[in-house]
């Protein structure tokens, strides 16, 4: 199983660039099957930008996150401290095997009805890239806020 994430542009940049080695969620998926994650960079972009494979899922209250995966993060104390202000725990998802798609996908093209997820979807499958996948004919929406591909 895998996972669509929203992130904002600037954050997608980074984790693309290699500045950023943990991207860190309020909430985390409840399956523990998730294998890689698919990065669709929210409006303006709105398209998926590349992907990783899930490495460690380190959870802690935020305090100890920063200090613990500050460094790794690519973003400011102000900004993540803003980000879990009011939350008594933090996730942060290790960044393995990134791959950046080039050009990024656009997945209205791939899936009927597509909306962007608030925070992640399942995806049974993996999305189509022009690198390194073919393209998918059999994708359909589910009504259980996953994708099958």
């Amino acid at each position: 199983m895998n996972v669509l994430l929203s992130i904002r542009p600037k954050y997608a940049e980074a984790i693309t660039a290699g500045r950023k080695s943990f991207e860190f969620r309020k909430s985390i998926f409840k399956y523990h099957s998730v294998e890689r994650v698919y990065l669709y960079a929210t409006n303006p972009v709105s398209k998926v930008v590349g992907s990783f494979k899930v490495g460690e899922i380190i959870y802690r209250e935020p305090k100890l996150l920063w200090e613990e995966l500050g460094h790794l993060s690519g973003i400011s104390s102000t900004e993540f401290f803003k980000y879990f202000k009011d939350s008594d725990i933090g996730f942060a998802i290790e960044i393995k095997d990134l791959e950046v798609f080039q050009p990024p996908i656009n997945p209205r093209l791939f899936i009927e009805g597509f909306t962007p997820p608030r925070s992640f979807k399942y995806i049974d499958g993996q999305l189509p890239c022009t690198n390194t996948l073919k393209f998918g004919t059999n994708i359909q929406r589910l009504e259980n806020s996953s994708y099958t591909l």
